[in-house]
């Protein structure tokens, strides 16, 4: 008798350590957010006109994560069809690539989604997403003004829109408040 209850007690204590470590070891699951309908939205940019064969730039928005995260997918949608659209996201600190990746946009009109293997963004750190192409879709208010940055879309941070002529992957040195050029954006993820 003495036996079973020393087994009794032994299993108990081992089921209660095996459920506490596990509530330990659960971690809580953030939703995905794509930010770029949100940027849209506070900055009124309804007015669209498609540039196709309009010259090559490498343009795109600066960006600040307000939690820690990581990127999993880079979204985009063009006027025209592109084998090979360059993307890149910058260090904007330092102007260095993080990340380049090649999307092929084989229907104009349509967003693609590429995944990536995620690429982790620290909380309050700024980055930059870029894209190098001759086609693109430009959204501005319909008086043309400038909009007020940042803009808080979800958990990220626009802080501006940056462009510069081109093929080259160079990080983008003009700025402009009164329109963008796009749609390029990413999918990202709290993690902590």
């Amino acid at each position: 008798m003495k036996t079973f209850k020393t087994i009794i007690t032994v299993l108990v204590t081992a089921i209660l350590a095996i459920s506490c470590s596990s509530d330990k070891d659960d971690k809580k699951t953030y939703p995905t957010e794509n930010p770029l309908d949100a940027y849209y939205t506070a900055t009124g940019f309804t007015t669209v006109t498609n540039f196709i064969n309009s010259g090559d730039y490498e343009f795109g928005l600066a960006f600040t994560p307000t939690v820690k995260g990581k990127i999993n997918a880079i979204t985009l949608k063009l006027p025209a069809t592109n084998p090979s659209v360059r993307v890149t996201i910058w260090d904007y600190t330092t102007k260095t690539v993080l990340r380049s990746e090649m999307i092929n946009v084989a229907t104009a009109d349509l967003k693609f989604t590429k995944e990536i293997s995620e690429l982790a963004l620290e909380k309050d750190k700024k980055y930059l997403i870029s894209m190098n192409s001759n086609d693109w879709y430009k959204k501005n208010k319909a008086d043309n003004s400038n909009v007020v940055y940042p803009i808080v879309a979800g958990n990220i941070t626009f802080n501006e829109y940056r462009w510069l002529s081109g093929t080259t992957q160079t990080f983008p040195t003009n700025v402009s408040a009164n329109y963008n050029a796009g749609d390029l954006s990413f999918d990202f993820q709290q993690t902590e």
